[in-house]
């Protein structure tokens, strides 16, 4: 996993927006094909949690790179429906990557 990776996923509890999800929601993040860059991130209304890998069955998957990832939460990249059409993001709920956007502010 590299340097920037690691400290932007360190750094989504201190930018987690509480009151930004209604309900307990979970998201797989799937960065690359390495181990170390799949993650479940599990929100509520007053929490955010981070762990390594594929726990339980996800709300929301995003399926990106994890260089694009970076740059989306730095502020580098705005996500738009050319990255939809061309592959480089995937999901299967864009309602619910809305969501995300809006819980951690980028």
């Amino acid at each position: 996993m590299s340097q920037a990776l690691r400290e932007t996923l360190e750094g989504l509890q201190t930018r987690f927006r509480p009151g930004a999800v209604d309900k307990r929601t979970t998201y797989y993040l799937s960065l690359g094909d390495g181990p170390d860059e799949k993650w479940t991130v599990t929100l509520t209304d007053t929490t955010c949690d981070l762990a390594p890998g594929k726990t339980g069955t996800a709300d929301c998957v995003l399926k990106t790179s994890a260089d694009l990832f970076v740059k989306m939460l730095s502020g580098k990249h705005k996500p738009g429906p050319m990255d939809f059409m061309s592959g480089k993001i995937k999901t299967n709920d864009l309602d619910l990557l809305l969501q995300l956007q809006k819980a951690f502010g980028f």
